[in-house]
């Protein structure tokens, strides 16, 4: 069976940073590796600037970020929902 395009989209959670663009926010990810000599876990983290259609985000919420077409120069993801709302 064909897959018509159609692909696994990787989706993401991360903390809103900044929404000072409009429909656009900078959700920052980290994740835990592994040191490869010192076999310790350390923390990365990485922006990625996110659609964000009716500006509904804010700076603290925790949100679900989705792989999409190009929207931008920089921006490649799409706010999918909002998990945990920061307290006003």
């Amino acid at each position: 069976m064909e897959n018509s395009g159609q692909r696994n989209k990787r989706t993401m959670v991360g903390l809103v940073t900044s929404d000072k663009m409009d429909k656009t926010v900078v959700v920052k990810v980290s994740s835990k590796v592994k040191h490869p000599t010192y076999k310790k876990y350390i923390l990365r983290s990485s922006n990625y600037k996110a659609h964000d259609a009716l500006n509904q985000c804010s700076i603290g919420d925790t949100v679900a970020i989705t792989e999409c077409r190009p929207l931008s120069k920089g921006k490649n993801w799409r706010v999918s929902k909002i998990v945990v709302q920061a307290i006003k």
